[in-house]
This record gives C-alpha cells, structure tokens and sequence, in this order.
C-alpha cells in the first residue's frame, strides 16, 4: 500500500475570539503514526493474530524514524491491541488466546482467590428494538433493531452473574441462539471471529440494586437481597460502541476486582 502523507498536527492560530486566541495544539509524531496503524487494523489489513509489519518496514512505510515507529508499536501494545512475541514479532491482539485476555474484561473474581474462568450458561437469544437508554448507549436511534442476549455465568455449577448482552443487528447479522451456543470460546471471541468485530476496550458503572423474584430465582437468591449490578458499554476501533451490557452479581462467594496499577 503507498505511503500515506501525515496531517500536520500543528495548526495555524485562529482569528481571535471573545475567548482570546487559541493555542497552537501538538500531537507527537508516534501518536499520529499510532492513529494511522488503528486506521489499518479497523480496516482489517492486520487481522487478530497475524503479525504487523517490521518496525523498519513501517517506518518506512510512513516515512518516519525506526524511533518513532517502535513507540507507535509501543503505545498500541501498551493499549492491548498489539502483542510483542520476543524472537517472533508483533502480532494483532485476539480475545481467541484466553489464556493471556480471559481476565482482561471479566472482573468478577472467586472470594476465595482461586483463579477460575466461568462457564457460560445461554438462556436466550431474542430480536427487539432499542430502548432510549440503549441507543444513547450504542449511538444508534431509538427503536433501531437489536439483539438481546441473556446467560448465567456459573462457577462450578454455581450462578454468580446473569448477563443481559445488548448488540446493534447491524453488526451481528445472523446471530442466533443456535449459533452462540455452537460457539466454543468467550463471547468476544464469538465477537471476533463469527461477526468480524474486536473489543478493544470498555467503560464500566458499578451500583447497588435488590433483586426481583426472576432473577433471585437465577442466581438463587432471595427477593430484596442485594447484587451489585455492573452497566458496561464496549468499544471497538475508532472508539465505536458495539455492545451495552448489564451484569447483576452475586456477591456471596464472589467480588468484583479492578487493578488500578
């Protein structure tokens, strides 16, 4: 592919304001070649788990130092996209390696400190149209059409999360109840490799709520006992929203854990 000529981030000072005159803005040049190599994974050029190009070979594809391209690589690893093999290369971050992302967006953790992975227990796979608060969410319209998916997360046999997954139909073409349960993996490996659509990051908000006879009957509590509901909305490339989802947890043998390091 030719290279592609930077936009100079630098712009000329505007007519003065009732503000004042702004200040000149400045991006790094690693920052403006990080951008442009996100533009190229949303594109799908560099697929989950293939390997990048060399750092020689970006930099000359970009026509900047090998400097300046290995912290470009540097601030896409550290954001979790891209993932350095010592002796192999770079490769395009997949949710397909559980080992090395199971825990990366699951944050509800065995009390007892035993490092489990749930298992998935799908309830049911439905159509139906966003609600307000959804497609405020997912930045789509109101009434758009939506998949609503609704699982029990099980440690060793035990509910301790009941998921209701929210999707916009327009990237999820053909999900059915069938075809989730056939899947063997996570759900954003499902995402990934079924639908063609990467996590790559999510926003999280934590509040206390009493559970309803449902779903105490779920997770096997009593109606009014306390569970912490966890509201996430998960973003792809480009900072899309892609999905909206509401986990109500059980906290009796479990907890929610957040590194801050």
């Amino acid at each position: 592919m030719p290279s592609r000529a930077l936009v100079p981030s630098i712009h000329a000072p505007r007519t003065a304001s009732r503000r004042g005159p702004r200040a000149p803005a400045f991006r790094p040049l690693y920052l403006q070649i990080r951008d442009l190599m996100v533009e190229r994974l949303d594109a799908g050029e560099w697929r989950p788990g293939e390997a990048i190009p060399s750092e020689l070979e970006l930099a000359a594809r970009y026509r900047v130092s090998h400097g300046t391209a290995r912290k470009a690589i540097d601030a896409l690893a550290a954001d979790n996209l891209l993932i350095r093999r010592q002796g192999k290369g770079t490769f395009v971050a997949t949710h397909t390696e559980e080992r090395s992302s199971m825990f990366r967006f699951l944050r509800i953790r065995r009390s007892d400190g035993r490092e489990e992975y749930p298992a998935s227990r799908l309830i049911d796979v439905r159509r139906s149209k966003a609600t307000a608060e959804v497609a405020r969410a997912l930045e789509i319209k109101s009434g758009d059409s939506v998949f609503v998916l609704r699982r029990l997360l099980e440690y060793e046999g035990e509910p301790a999360v009941l998921d209701e997954i929210i999707l916009p139909a327009t990237l999820f073409k053909g999900m059915t109840r069938a075809r989730v349960q056939a899947y063997r993996g996570s759900m954003y490996s499902l995402f990934e490799t079924q639908f063609g659509v990467r996590i790559v990051k999510a926003q999280e908000k934590l509040r206390a709520v009493a559970a309803d006879a449902a779903t105490g009957a779920l997770l096997d509590v009593e109606p009014g006992q306390p569970l912490l509901a966890v509201e996430r909305i998960t973003r792809t490339y480009g900072d899309r929203p892609v999905e909206w989802r509401r986990g109500l947890c059980s906290t009796r043998r479990h907890h929610y854990v957040n590194d801050l390091g």
